[in-house]
């Protein structure tokens, strides 16, 4: 491992179940549930209309600047609040890190453009009520707001976290689906040990609640139909789960080398021990390609933590609660640490794609300071298919004070980040 240690010093949440790190644990911690009714579209007519969304999400707390509010979409504003409360937590403050050794690192998803917005275009380029592509790049484009695609554009999230951090160096967005946060923060340490910056806002944000993205989410159909029962539909690793549960949210982190973190007195919250990224993706073989990415991506992760299976207090797993995802993700947690109890945290928030992974380790570093895995939400009945020792009932205190936390994608895609107690 490099000598440069990095730690974790700062967090920032922002998700269905709480905003701030304190009403996002105490949510953990009670068992509470945050998916309910859509509230932030007509969902009258559609098949599905659960979902895990942020209440009563206010921007204006978080944003010094508010006429950057016209040019962020809601992506934007979760994480900036979530990037101002990590830096806050961290007490790192304008002017007193050299802005060039400061730097972000975001993952974002796919930013839908409002329907507001789109309706203007798609009329202007109306024939006899049929949509005409062919007028889309002279009718459309002018009735187009002219600032749209800063708004959409996936990179703009990180940029407005820059300009509102004032933080000049090293910035980029990594755009992979479920598995960005994750990578992000990978990449924002690397960035710290490469000497490139002093101290790094690493995580996610993503919000998936625009009715184009559901026409999406239907197009996949993985998505849970236990409409009687909002609170219930996530249920990883459950024998009953049925789907998974579309969501919002953001998490930061604040990276820092241990030494510069020391030198400006910033209380460290947990250690980075390791990580790793796998894509294994086989055209010819049938198997899914999920198991084998993850198996890798777990067993390269401990490597470079130079830790044993054994030595892991617990597993924050994937956990997306469709049938086939559940059990090929069991596979591979059952056959590389066997023994490790395992949560399953969207069970509480449901996916909330880009973001989800940081979100996720967020609660693990929590735990890591209270010593208290939060116990998995619907776990009712064991599935002999994903033969895993799930933490449910109540929250378990772990036999070390580390974590592995993982995110995949269904294309092959695997990352593992290893988390420890700051000792």
């Amino acid at each position: 491992m490099s000598a440069v240690e990095v730690v974790i010093t700062g967090l920032g949440v922002v998700s269905p179940i709480g905003i701030g790190k304190s009403a996002f644990w105490d949510a953990l911690c009670a068992g509470q549930s945050g998916v309910g009714r859509i509230t932030l579209f007509d969902a009258s007519g559609l098949p599905v209309s659960i979902a895990a969304e942020v209440p009563d999400f206010d921007p204006k707390p978080y944003v010094r600047h508010r006429k950057s509010l016209k040019l962020m979409c809601r992506d934007a504003q979760l994480g900036v609040a979530a990037a101002t409360l990590a830096c806050r937590d961290a007490g790192v403050q304008v002017g007193q890190i050299d802005p060039d050794r400061l730097g972000v690192v975001l993952g974002a998803d796919r930013i839908c453009s409002p329907v507001l917005g789109s309706e203007p275009c798609y009329r202007a380029c109306s024939v006899s009520g049929q949509f005409d592509f062919g007028l889309w790049g002279t009718r459309g484009m002018e009735a187009s707001f002219p600032l749209t695609f800063l708004r959409v554009l996936p990179n703009m999230i990180a940029s407005h976290v820059s300009i509102a951090e004032d933080a000049r160096g090293p910035n980029n967005t990594i755009h992979q689906g479920d598995v960005s946060s994750l990578l992000a923060i990978q990449e924002a340490a690397r960035v710290i040990q490469r000497g490139m910056a002093d101290v790094m806002i690493a995580g996610g944000a993503s919000s998936q609640m625009d009715p184009f993205d559901w026409v999406r989410h239907f197009t996949l159909d993985d998505l849970s139909h236990r409409q009687d029962d909002p609170a219930a539909a996530s249920r990883p690793f459950d024998a009953d789960r049925d789907g998974q549960v579309r969501g919002e949210g953001a998490a930061a982190l604040i990276l820092e080398s241990r030494q510069h973190a020391e030198a400006r007195r910033a209380g460290i919250l947990a250690r980075l021990l390791g990580w790793a990224a796998v894509c294994d993706y086989d055209r010819g073989n049938h198997e899914p390609p999920v198991t084998k990415a993850l198996e890798r991506a777990m067993t390269a992760a401990l490597g470079h933590a130079r830790l044993e299976p054994g030595g892991l207090g617990h597993l924050n797993a994937h956990g997306l609660s469709t049938v086939d995802g559940d059990r090929v993700e069991a596979r591979a947690l059952r056959e590389v640490a066997p023994a490790v109890p395992v949560t399953a945290l969207k069970s509480y928030f449901g996916n909330l794609g880009a973001a989800g992974g940081a979100v996720e380790a967020a609660a693990s570093v929590l735990s890591l300071a209270h010593r208290a895995v939060p116990a998995t939400l619907n776990y009712e009945t064991p599935d002999p298919q994903c033969p895993l020792e799930v933490i449910h009932g109540q929250a378990l205190e772990p036999a070390a004070p580390t974590a592995l936390a993982v995110s995949w994608t269904r294309s092959g895609q695997a990352v593992a980040v290893v988390l420890g107690s700051p000792d």
